[in-house]
């Protein structure tokens, strides 16, 4: 993926901007990646992510690309339980 593309599509945060916020805020817990534009607090699809970049916001990458993601998450809106901080 580049920076760019989409992680969180409900409010539509691009990877950029969410591992600049882990960068600048360094927040203690992922659930606090919420502050940046509400990502991960609708479907939840991201939040697998959010708590990588969280983690480490200095070597996250993600090697499939945007359209693999959203494909992923196209199957992912289709099942139960969703993911969860």
């Amino acid at each position: 993926m580049k920076p760019d593309d989409l992680i969180c599509y409900c409010y539509r945060v691009s990877m950029r901007k969410l591992v600049n916020y882990a960068r600048r805020e360094k927040p203690a817990r992922a659930s606090l990646m919420s502050r940046c534009l509400d990502a991960g607090t609708g479907c939840g699809w991201c939040i697998p992510l959010l708590k990588k970049i969280q983690a480490e916001p200095e070597r996250f990458s993600v090697t499939e690309s945007a359209e693999e993601y959203a494909g992923r998450r196209q199957a992912y809106i289709k099942t139960a339980p969703k993911n969860e901080f």
